[in-house]
């Protein structure tokens, strides 16, 4: 089983000013080397997004945002609404067809524009759109990579609180397919580790925090989240302290090893049942108990849930309905227009792969 990671880093979220968008779209471009002609592209389906949640839409916001692999860089952008949400997505993708008197080309146009494009739309609630953009000198390679929506495995989202630039929220994954660890019973084959910190408080400490705790998790040899935890733990002790989440899901033996502790909450959920992973009290970096992984069944279809108390843990998976059969990025996006807290820092990563 083969699994397609990316490294992400959240740029900046527009609301207030959505046409800001456009035009820090149009200078991330340049600055990541995207090309002049692709860069325009990826300016234009913005554009069409903007006017989409300006039309349509309410409590509109894009999340404008780099993608990368070991040698390529993308840029990929996340519209999300609060409503009122499509009766039928595949008949408004259709060019020519609007309820607005407007000429009806603009989804259409950014799904044709991606290179990677998602969007699940929930009436009465509210709409995510994923789009993604490489340049145009690298398409044919990831697709030769097998680089594409439905082999994500992992992606996430982070918000800032309100009026806030800095965010003390984050996360991260990596692979480990190097055989059996040595504790905790870990299993062979192929595994992914998922990470997601909330440093104390708001601000650049709170940041600081979260950035040493994705540094201690990408370098640390860990491999069992007790393993990782204790890695972080020894990272942040010299600097503001978080709350702190590691799953390691194995899919050849359908199951997910689990560590956490502070106000953070974990989930194994499916499109009827959510099943919550147990948090020791704690804060890694100032005092923890003695850390334990524990162990759950990972079902068929399922998916891996992380998020931060910037995020009401009441969300209900039934009252998201064909939200899981989406990317891991669009899963995200709907957990934070629903549950997420505008006074808070919020962070949410999902992991949905084939399993």
């Amino acid at each position: 089983m083969s699994f397609l990671l990316l490294d992400t880093q959240d740029v900046a979220w527009f609301r207030d000013d959505l046409t800001g968008a456009r035009r820090a779209a149009g200078r991330l471009a340049e600055r990541i080397g995207l090309g002049e002609y692709r860069a325009g592209e990826v300016v234009l389906a913005v554009s069409e997004a903007v006017t989409n949640l300006a039309v349509h839409a309410v409590a509109g916001t894009i999340l404008l945002r780099t993608v990368r692999t070991a040698q390529h860089t993308g840029i990929e952008f996340l519209a999300v609404d609060s409503g009122p949400g499509m009766a039928d997505v595949a008949a408004s993708m259709r060019d020519g067809h609007s309820t607005a008197g407007t000429l009806g080309i603009g989804l259409g146009t950014i799904a044709r524009l991606a290179d990677a494009f998602d969007m699940h739309s929930i009436l009465g609630q509210g709409t995510v759109m994923l789009a993604r953009f490489w340049p145009l000198d690298v398409r044919s390679v990831l697709a030769d990579e097998g680089d594409g929506l439905p082999q994500l495995v992992v992606e996430g989202v982070t918000r800032p609180i309100s009026g806030a630039r800095e965010c003390g929220d984050g996360w991260a994954v990596r692979l480990d397919d190097t055989g059996t660890p040595a504790s905790s019973g870990a299993g062979q084959g192929r595994a992914v580790l998922v990470m997601l910190c909330d440093g104390l408080g708001h601000g650049p400490l709170a940041e600081m925090a979260s950035r040493a705790a994705i540094h201690a998790f990408r370098a640390g040899p860990g491999r069992s989240p007790e393993e990782v935890m204790g890695e972080i733990h020894r990272r942040l002790a010299d600097i503001r302290g978080a709350a702190v989440a590691v799953a390691r899901i194995e899919p050849d033996r359908a199951r997910v090893l689990f560590c956490g502790v502070g106000e953070i909450a974990a989930a194994i959920v499916t499109p009827t049942s959510k099943a919550g992973l147990p948090i020791l009290p704690g804060i890694a970096g100032h005092r923890m108990r003695t850390l334990r992984t524990s162990t759950h069944p990972l079902p068929a279809g399922s998916a891996v849930v992380l998020h931060s108390d910037g995020l009401s843990g009441r969300w209900n998976p039934a009252t998201l309905p064909g939200v899981l059969e989406h990317s891991p990025a669009v899963i995200a996006g709907h957990l934070l227009r629903s549950a997420g807290k505008h006074h808070d820092d919020a962070s949410v990563v999902v992991a949905k792969g084939p399993w």
